[in-house]
């Protein structure tokens, strides 16, 4: 189980962006959290994520208690969660290749022999043709990027899968494409899904349940 328990976060303490979000998924659960932009969905997912401490509340994984953020967490909780964002570009460095970038997990964590093995599988996954990944990302579409981000996320084979605003920027086959990726990975292994958007039809399609934010959060007061 992920769970959220009535966390408050922002960037700065007296003037928090929520208070008191709870919030569950459960293993193999799909939940879409839909609210407007600016309301603080993108600040929660990284809490969820564990790249942001929350200034108050608890975030458990299977009723731990998570203690420490970002690379202070442990490894088997930072690798059980993988994340994709709303803006590609902004996730990945213009640096690496699409192969490297979504090999950058395995070597982060010591299995860079895995890597060339790992990288051809998800790229036929996620719908990467062999040549994209000597590309850069300045060299490839938003489409294909995201493509990468995606494969990158799932290349620890996480138990957890935070997707924020993942298919925002992108068309609609593409969309479907991702979306497919996601569920096709959720069915073989059971992993959870927290899907935060602000598309209700494409949030009911394709979560088992869609929260909507004013039923999760407390506004902050002024």
């Amino acid at each position: 189980m992920l769970e959220l328990r009535t966390v408050t976060a922002g960037y700065d303490r007296k003037a928090p962006v929520f208070r008191d979000v709870s919030l569950s998924v459960a293993p193999g659960e799909a939940v879409g959290l839909l609210g407007p932009s600016g309301c603080g969905k993108s600040t929660l997912a990284r809490v969820a994520a564990l790249l942001h401490r929350p200034d108050a509340g608890a975030l458990l994984l299977d009723g731990t208690p998570v203690r420490r953020w970002r690379h202070g967490a442990p490894r088997a909780l930072r690798t059980a969660i993988g994340v994709v964002f709303q803006q590609a570009r902004l996730s990945a460095d213009p640096r690496l290749t699409l192969a490297d970038l979504v090999a950058e997990p395995l070597r982060a964590t010591g299995r860079r022999a895995q890597a060339a093995e790992r990288v051809a599988e998800l790229a036929a996954t996620v719908g990467l043709t062999t040549d994209l990944l000597d590309r850069r990302p300045h060299e490839v579409s938003d489409g294909q990027l995201q493509r990468a981000c995606l494969a990158r996320a799932l290349v620890l084979r996480p138990r957890w899968l935070v997707c924020d605003e993942m298919t925002a920027m992108l068309d609609a086959s593409t969309t479907a494409a991702l979306v497919r990726v996601v569920e096709d990975y959720r069915a073989g292994t059971g992993a959870g899904l927290l899907a935060v958007g602000h598309d209700r039809v494409l949030l009911d399609r394709w979560c088992d349940r869609t929260v909507e934010w004013a039923s999760v959060a407390s506004t902050p007061k002024s």
